[in-house]
């Protein structure tokens, strides 16, 4: 009875911001890697079930992690002694894409999940990336840099990724997360991922230099964590055309996220593949 009870006091909440146009903004919170999969999986739960609103979430990891696309092997992209040597966490995404290294010092992420056909962000999923990633253009210009999408996925400045992004769509709902880079590491990267030889992984760290750039390397200086996450959250608003209020987890959200961890921790989730 008491959970019916919860359940039914989340949908009305739910529903009455969906009436006035509204999705939840989870402000900047940090977790370790596993933690921040299963957020955005219970999410994903909640609104597929109708008592979850549409949300933006914005996160850090800690420690810092590496993160597998779902379809990724991770014995052959993963150095995992050396990630255990740093501290480092390995989680596989529920999303696709490749191999990403989520530095605490040097990253915001954000999450992205709403009900398929809601307002009028399109279906077809290239143009749906393009409208969603509207709104790290659009932040990017507030502080002062012009950027514009490069393919499928990825926001360039001057020709050098600064985000990469990637989507799954499950139960009616979809998911779409990525990544801002205020700083970036490219040999503790490569520390972290397996390379067959010295000699190729010299190139691809020279490769990765000239192609993919940070807010640091562009303004000379990382600006602080809450002047990102300010302009970034206004960014998604005009981009998405909506208006968030501040929220945390609800109940049912709250109730499954211990076994999602724990799925997300399991070696069999981790070496599926």
């Amino acid at each position: 009875m008491r959970t019916q009870v919860v359940l039914y006091t989340t949908y009305l909440y739910w529903r009455r911001n969906r009436e006035v146009g509204k999705w939840r903004y989870m402000p900047l919170q940090v977790n370790d890697a596993y933690t921040n999969m299963a957020i955005d999986e219970a999410i994903l739960l909640g609104i597929s079930k109708g008592i979850s609103p549409n949300t933006l979430r914005l996160y850090r990891w800690y420690p810092s992690a590496i993160s597998l696309g779902y379809f990724q092997n991770l014995e052959s992209e993963v150095n995992l002694e050396a990630c255990r040597k740093m501290g480092v966490d390995v989680v596989r995404r529920m999303t696709g894409g490749g191999t990403v290294y989520h530095d605490y010092e040097g990253e915001i992420t954000y999450s992205i999940a709403f009900r398929e056909g809601e307002l009028n962000i399109p279906m077809d999923i290239v143009e749906s990336y393009k409208y969603i990633e509207r709104g790290i253009v659009i932040f990017l210009k507030k502080m002062g840099i012009e950027a514009h999408m490069s393919g499928i996925n990825d926001i360039v400045v001057m020709g050098k990724k600064i985000s990469g992004n990637a989507q799954t769509r499950r139960y009616g709902v979809v998911l779409q997360h990525g990544t801002i880079l205020l700083d970036v590491n490219v040999d503790k990267m490569f520390t972290l991922l397996k390379v067959s030889s010295e000699k190729l992984k010299d190139k691809m760290i020279k490769s990765v230099k000239e192609r993919v750039t940070s807010l640091k390397h562009i303004m000379g200086k990382k600006p602080p964590f809450g002047y990102v996450e300010r302009l970034l959250k206004e960014g998604f608003e005009e981009a998405l055309g909506v208006k968030f209020y501040d929220g945390k987890l609800n109940d049912f959200e709250t109730s499954i996220l211990p076994k999602l961890v724990e799925k997300y921790k399991s070696k069999e989730w981790t070496f599926r593949r």
